[in-house]
């Protein structure tokens, strides 16, 4: 099985194939690329319009040389309803597919995200997916996505502070990672919550959780349906290179 990662970004370096290929199950095969056009990173609905055309060319593109699924690196799920129009292979957002985990695992979940930016976009993605009123709340630790790496001890003291105030204040019997940014520290961020008397929430790392859905689907021979994704109609389009006809 091939997984294609999409970073949505233009910034190399920030997520690299390593950071995946242990997440999936031996035989399976990751390959990851980011955007040759688009932004340094998503924080605004802005970013994440910059990064949707490219984001679905690398899905088709990917599609066209065999892979069999593809992963949206983003939380902002950029170009996820798109792409699933013009392939025909399982295309996971990790924004979805945790939510709809955290509505299955508790009554209600928190996202823990990056910015204040950001809040009202999984408020609307909530609301897109059919979970918002299984969501207490969303906040954010105040750190840039390009930034959450320089110091890991600091996100990860962040994500368990807002962790514990999502449980004790906003009534989240559930956690997610709101930035695929912040994968990786799921343990730790357990261990600091127990650490300050709160034990027994979930927290979903979205990278892990939208892998292993891409590899289940492909496994149970499933996609999305095209009755709810069909192709596009033919027409022109200027100012692109790619079209979806044919695929």
């Amino acid at each position: 099985m091939k997984i294609l990662v999409v970073t949505p970004i233009v910034t190399e370096g920030l997520h690299m194939v390593e950071d995946f290929q242990h997440m999936v199950s031996p035989g399976t095969e990751v390959i990851h690329t980011t955007l040759d056009r688009g932004p340094a990173s998503i924080e605004s609905e802005f970013d994440e319009m910059l990064a949707v055309p490219g984001t679905v060319a690398k899905i088709m593109e990917g599609a066209q040389k065999g892979v069999d699924a593809a992963f949206i690196d983003c939380m902002g799920d950029p170009g996820l309803k798109a792409a699933r129009e013009v392939v025909d292979i399982p295309v996971v957002g990790p924004c979805e597919s945790s939510m709809h985990l955290a509505a299955m695992l508790g009554q209600k979940f928190s996202v823990v995200t990056v910015l204040d930016s950001v809040v009202p976009m999984f408020w609307n993605n909530a609301k897109v997916y059919g979970v918002a009123e299984k969501m207490a709340s969303v906040r954010s630790v105040d750190i840039p996505v390009l930034d959450l790496h320089r110091d890991p001890d600091a996100m990860v003291k962040a994500l368990v502070r807002d962790s514990v105030a999502a449980v004790r204040e906003d009534g989240a019997d559930v956690i997610i990672f709101g930035c695929t940014g912040m994968s990786g520290v799921v343990q730790k961020v357990q261990e600091g919550m127990e650490a300050a008397g709160v034990a027994g929430i979930p927290v979903i790392d979205p990278v892990e959780t939208g892998l292993r859905l891409a590899e289940l689907w492909v496994q149970c021979r499933l996609s999305h349906s095209k009755k709810t994704y069909p192709y596009p109609r033919r027409k022109e389009i200027r100012g692109y290179d790619f079209v979806p006809w044919g695929m």
